[in-house]
């Protein structure tokens, strides 16, 4: 099957699970409701309190809040391709003519078109509470892009982690346990400098740190004035963020597309 066939059956996939978000609105819903009470909570219960040295606490929010919630977006993926497995709408599919690949591209494309509605809502909640660019557009553009592509990555660790486990609900609960500390031990909420060492070391070192600090120099909200931490990752944000992408889709790619042949055929 040619490559071009392949991402037509995706495209076609992830119209389905498009339509699907459109005819069941509570899943959107509650989905843009989780990041807008973390920047209404931050921004004024603890923005308070915290200080982030030559910026606003609030400009150094958003950009944390906005990592955050896509990679808790992407468990979308893994919740919707384990609950098609329970409903047995798997093995429709693989008695189509179709891609092998063709769910799991669709699933994970329309995922990342959950992230854009999703973004769009923060961003207006983010302006309404005192965060702006201050960067140029194509440089706020490209910080966006990087928070949907390290997004994209993470949703295909949840596919082969939804076409592991028996139901949505599993899904969640595991993906919870892994991504919760993953984003909190990071610089999305408060700097890193009091940390403890070994604390220190992790937050500094785990990508979800620096796609945040991408995102904060694309968008323009840091101080130049006020030196990076001493870390490569976060010296390079950018180029970091990228490697740790190529790295998930080289991984997870066919590691997701095996489990899918393995699993559908059970």
């Amino acid at each position: 099957m040619t490559a071009s066939k392949a991402l037509l059956d995706g495209a076609i996939v992830a119209k389905r699970n498009l339509i699907k978000i459109r005819r069941v609105p509570d899943l959107l819903v509650f989905t843009t409701a989780s990041p807008i009470m973390f920047i209404l909570l931050f921004a004024y219960v603890f923005g308070s309190a915290i200080n982030v040295p030559g910026v606003s606490y609030r400009e150094f929010l958003i950009p944390g809040i906005f990592a955050q919630t896509v990679i808790f977006g992407s468990t979308l993926t893994g919740a919707g391709l384990a609950d098609d497995m329970k409903k047995g709408i798997i093995d429709r599919f693989r008695s189509l003519p179709m891609s092998r690949s063709a769910v799991l591209v669709g699933r994970t494309t329309s995922d990342v078109g959950n992230n854009v509605i999703v973004i769009v809502v923060m961003s207006l909640t983010g302006l309404l509470v005192g965060w702006r660019i201050r960067s140029s557009a194509g440089e706020a553009l490209a910080g966006f892009l990087l928070l949907l592509l390290f997004a994209y990555a993470i949703s295909w660790i949840m596919a082969w982690v939804g076409l592991l486990v028996p139901s949505p609900e599993v899904v969640n609960n595991a993906s919870f346990m892994v991504i919760f500390p993953l984003t909190f031990i990071a610089n999305t909420f408060v700097p890193t400098n009091n940390f403890p060492p070994v604390l220190k070391a992790i937050a500094n070192w785990n990508p979800v740190s620096s796609v945040t600090q991408a995102a904060r120099d694309l968008f323009g909200n840091t101080n130049p004035n006020v030196p990076t931490p001493g870390y490569w990752s976060l010296q390079h944000p950018v180029l970091y963020t990228l490697g740790w992408v190529v790295l998930l889709l080289l991984v997870f790619v066919p590691l997701s597309v095996h489990q899918y042949k393995k699993a559908a055929s059970r």
